[in-house]
């Protein structure tokens, strides 16, 4: 299996650009190598365009739209799939956030169910909900700085402030616990230990890494699906985010095969199908790959922010709708995801008595710890 990768609304770690909001990769995969076979056909199309690559920015609409003939027929001869991954870059800011701050490992105002269970997901939207966006960029300002003290000044006031919205929230217990969470936060900020040390590190947490998780794990979904093997992945190059790319896929070849439980009724951590071989970095002039994922990205992304598109490349979209898979990280995405998996949750006069039993055991010995952790927060100066 060939794959090509290439992404659109880079803006590295700026979440906060209007005109960008999202973050989107595209992965074309096909079993044959299209950087040879491909090349042939593509050749003839450039001269009659008049450029050195297929560029679907530069071209439009209607320029590609001249081409969409042949467009059609490579995608029908090589079996061509098109897979697309978003990162909301704002949303990115706020789950950063949550996954920082309320960690039940670090932060004892937090419980163990809101973060290694599904409630986290709930308590996630409820905390967004109170977000403003002045709010998400000094949260990220935070993130970002490698100044541990300025770090913490900005941390306190973002607590702070969400702090004071709490009273908003239309549930008691979620008032209580991410009120507490974020008192306690913005009174340890050493210890939530929320920044990144080095300026390299800020690439490893920004929305293209977190976009090209999703990327190498739909290329190990594909593998697995079909029972095939990754013979090449090509991404694009470029200087930025390059070595990040590498770095992470080099992990995921490492752990291949393995999976890991993380919290009852949360998803396995799978790397089954996950690829060995390395990836190759590749400018679109030279990877006939990278020129047609482009195509299909930019088509894909111009239809989804809603602008106009010609009849004639639409066979292009019709083909991935039960071929392309789909994947989002964003709050819409999360809401979405788990409001179905607690709408099928049983209801509790259903569950056997002694289960409801031992859950109250554990819940009430886990707000003991908490509210004993929460003691010794009030007794301090």
């Amino acid at each position: 299996m060939f794959c090509y990768v290439d992404e659109s609304g880079h803006t590295g770690s700026e979440l906060f650009d209007a005109a960008q909001p999202v973050l989107y990769y595209g992965v074309l995969s096909s079993d044959l190598n299209l950087d040879v076979l491909v090349e042939k056909r593509l050749a003839p199309l450039r001269k009659r365009l008049g450029v050195d690559r297929l560029h679907a920015a530069q071209l439009g609409v209607g320029r590609l739209a001249s081409i969409a003939d042949e467009l059609v027929s490579m995608q029908k001869k090589f079996i061509l799939r098109f897979d697309l991954y978003r990162v909301n870059k704002p949303d990115h800011s706020v789950i950063c956030f949550y996954d920082q701050v309320f960690d039940q490992a670090i932060n004892p105002a937090v419980t163990w169910t809101s973060y290694w269970t599904p409630l986290r997901y709930i308590l996630l939207l409820k905390l967004a909900s109170l977000f403003k966006e002045e709010d998400a960029r000094l949260a990220w300002s935070a993130r970002i700085d490698t100044n541990r003290a300025r770090s913490n000044e900005k941390l306190i006031a973002v607590c702070q402030r969400i702090a004071g919205r709490v009273d908003q929230l239309p549930d008691a217990r979620s008032r209580q616990l991410i009120g507490d969470g974020l008192t306690w936060a913005a009174q340890n900020p050493d210890a939530i230990g929320y920044n990144v040390d080095h300026a390299d590190d800020i690439k490893q947490i920004s929305p293209n890494i977190i976009g090209f998780q999703s990327v190498m794990h739909g290329i190990a979904k594909r593998i697995v699906q079909r029972g095939k093997r990754a013979s090449r992945i090509v991404v694009d190059r470029q200087s930025e985010f390059n070595k990040a790319q590498k770095t992470l896929s080099e992990f995921f070849a490492a752990v291949s095969g393995m999976e890991g439980a993380t919290g009852p009724g949360m998803p396995k951590i799978s790397f089954a199908g996950m690829p060995k071989i390395p990836i190759e970095f590749a400018a679109g002039t030279d990877s006939a790959g990278l020129e047609l994922v482009d195509v299909y990205l930019w088509i894909f992304k111009r239809l989804i922010d809603g602008k106009d598109m010609a009849a004639e490349l639409m066979p292009l979209v019709y083909a991935q709708r039960h071929r392309g898979n789909t994947d989002e990280v964003s709050l819409r995405a999360i809401e979405a995801r788990w409001e179905r998996h607690f709408a099928n949750m049983p209801p509790l006069k259903d569950m056997p008595p002694e289960q409801i039993e031992a859950a109250r055991e554990i819940m009430d010995k886990e707000e003991a710890r908490r509210q004993q952790a929460l003691q010794g927060l009030l007794a301090s100066p």
